[in-house]
């Protein structure tokens, strides 16, 4: 094979690393420093902890991975997922002449993606927020949902240049991504028993709520510039409002440095709050999390985790209970607040909902179904608070509940009713209900029961045949727990793409709730796997997949499954290649290969 033809590492002149400023230039020699009045000078920081006060810092060189070569080749793959052909071509130094080709753009039915937010919020009983801030001589457009009642965030993670590209570049799991975090403080409610029937899906005029909302940037008696404004979609309908700056807060950061730095935010409040949202009921009764301390960050200390009290003798919190830690409270999830109700919403984002209001203090009949080894009772309640039965209701399959809000896998303890209560003869439903609310805001937690928008599994492997490259997936059969709350349960799946000589590691598990879920992150990876099969040595040429027109193979699925049963327990990998396939098993002492053959099917295993 010929060598590929490498350059000299532009970024680091060959030699591995660069010189970078340290971080404390950006401040200069000051031990407290203002964020918000930088001089144009940058000076080293004489007590640097990173520097030592030299004012640079050596890195090494990521764009060639310390080696200080990079190679001079560039390989475009096209396939087409209908035939199963692969076409690629090498770009290399002189290879290629440059020219012009016209431009172009996909072309969304932005109205139709609006009312559609807008319907879906109704449907979750949400806020639909179009905000509009101003960043420099324009303005960055966000869209997202929030609990009504929810403050002004400080700042938004995404911002686009106008109303259409962000509706572009928005999609439901988009918008519903921070909900938890933007309502931490919101008010929790109850519904009201007469609640309305959400409309049906609205008319929206996207170039006309635009026009408002920018007009709601401008003072109209003096002309002057606001800041911000927001359209709220809320009971059918948009309210506009202004937002209004506050009184700054001074935030002091210890930074890696050894500096302090002092930084000035203005909180911003609505000029105009809407009118309540209709389907409000009475409020949700709450008490303090008594495992957290509000603005600050002392958590509750590992020596009292069970319910146990404080260790006296315990190094982190020397008997008080309560020890500083970057991480989340477990109890609350930073709300502060243990509600005595939660209002769980399950539904698969079109038209189908269904809104439960669980009470703690409600009696109910639960049964013990185990002993944790600590010894604590875990309980199971009735039907009506196992959201794995309620995602029947919809159409889809237990393993299919996730999180709306990130998309995470739902909590087995959820999905079938089951509740570890503190001690014998405690609330089951209260234990619940703060399972279900912890880190939710206002205390409500939205499900999605719907399968994901996977490919075929035949699909994917026929893709990645084409691209030369191996499709690894491994599988575990954990069905004969089901009932045993205190083990897994079902099918673990994963699915990856990989470079055909990768060997099958034993960290390499399956951990995917179905195979659906499993294919959906193999695609959503697959751009960084077919960029990270490329080989590291940059003398080596980056190979060239070509494959013509090829049927779809038989679905591996129920071979897969046949495989798995046989060894049920333990996680079985199989790798796809051109070659055919292989499998393997993961014991306790390692992976051990199974068998090999040019076809699933054609495998005798021992």
């Amino acid at each position: 094979m010929t060598a590929a033809p490498v350059v000299v590492c532009p970024d680091c002149d060959g030699m591995t690393f660069t010189l970078e400023p340290c971080r404390c230039t950006t401040y200069g020699n000051r031990f407290i420093a203002d964020a918000d009045a930088l001089g144009p000078r940058r000076e080293a920081y004489r007590s640097c902890e990173q520097c030592r006060g030299a004012g640079s810092i050596a890195y090494p060189c990521y764009r060639c991975g310390r080696r200080g070569r990079r190679r001079a080749q560039l390989v475009v793959t096209v396939a087409n997922l209908d035939t199963g052909a692969v076409a690629s071509h090498q770009v290399v130094p002189g290879g290629l002449d440059p020219h012009r080709d016209p431009a172009g753009a996909w072309v969304i039915d932005l109205a139709a993606r609006l009312a559609r937010l807008c319907a879906l919020a109704d449907l979750l009983l949400l806020d639909l927020v179009v905000e509009a801030r101003r960043q420099g001589p324009g303005f960055g457009w966000a869209i997202r949902y929030e609990v009504p009642g929810s403050s002004v965030p400080p700042g938004t993670p995404a911002w686009h240049r106008d109303l259409p590209e962000a509706l572009t570049r928005t999609d439901v799991a988009d918008a519903l991504t921070g909900l938890a975090e933007r309502g931490l403080t919101a008010p929790a409610r109850l519904l009201r028993p007469d609640s309305p029937r959400p409309p049906a899906t609205p008319a929206v005029d996207v170039d006309q709520l635009e026009r408002r909302i920018l007009a709601d940037c401008v003072d109209p008696a003096h002309g002057d510039e606001l800041p911000d404004a927001q359209a709220l979609w809320r009971d059918g309908r948009w309210w506009h409002t202004t937002l209004r700056a506050g009184e700054p807060v001074e935030i002091l950061a210890e930074q890696l440095t050894g500096q302090v730095v002092r930084r000035v935010r203005v909180p911003l409040s609505r000029g105009f709050e809407p009118p309540d949202a209709s389907w409000w009921g009475e409020p949700v009764d709450w008490r303090p999390c008594p495992d957290c301390r509000p603005e600050s960050r002392l958590r509750a200390c590992d020596c009292r985790l069970g319910g146990r009290p404080a260790d006296l003798d315990c190094p982190h919190c020397c008997g008080a209970g309560l020890r500083p830690s970057a991480l989340r409270c477990f109890t609350c999830g930073d709300t502060h607040r243990l509600h005595r109700a939660g209002l769980v919403t399950v539904t698969d984002l079109r038209h189908r909902v269904v809104h439960l209001a669980w009470q703690a203090g409600t009696p109910e009949v639960a049964p013990l179904v185990a002993t944790q080894p600590n010894g604590r009772p875990v309980v199971q309640l009735p039907d009506r608070y196992r959201l794995g039965s309620w995602a029947a209701v919809l159409g889809a399959r237990p393993e299919d509940l996730r999180d709306a809000d990130g998309g995470h896998d739902l909590d087995r303890a959820l999905r079938d009713g089951y509740v570890a209560l503190p001690w014998a003869g405690s609330d089951p439903v209260g234990e619940h209900v703060r399972a279900a609310g912890r880190g939710a805001a206002a205390g409500r937690l939205i499900v999605v029961a719907a399968p994901p928008d996977a490919p075929p599994l035949a699909e994917l492997l026929r893709l990645a045949l084409g691209l030369d490259l191996a499709l690894v997936v491994a599988v575990c059969d954990l069905r004969h727990n089901a009932g045993d709350p205190l083990l897994a349960d079902g099918l673990r799946w994963s699915v990856e793409v990989k470079p055909c000589d990768a060997a099958v590691s034993p960290d390499d598990l399956p951990y995917r709730p179905s195979l659906a879920a499993a294919l959906t992150w193999c695609r959503e990876c697959l751009t960084d796997a077919v960029a990270g099969a490329a080989p590291t040595d940059p003398a080596t040429p980056i190979p060239v997949p070509w494959s013509g027109p090829r049927d779809l193979a038989a679905d591996p699925e129920p071979d897969l499954l046949r495989l798995a049963s046989r060894h049920a327990g333990q996680a079985v990998t199989v790798r796809f290649t051109r070659a055919g396939c292989a499998v393997h098993r993961h014991d306790d002492d390692g992976v051990r290969l199974l068998a090999e053959a040019p076809d699933l099917r054609d495998l005798r295993l021992t």
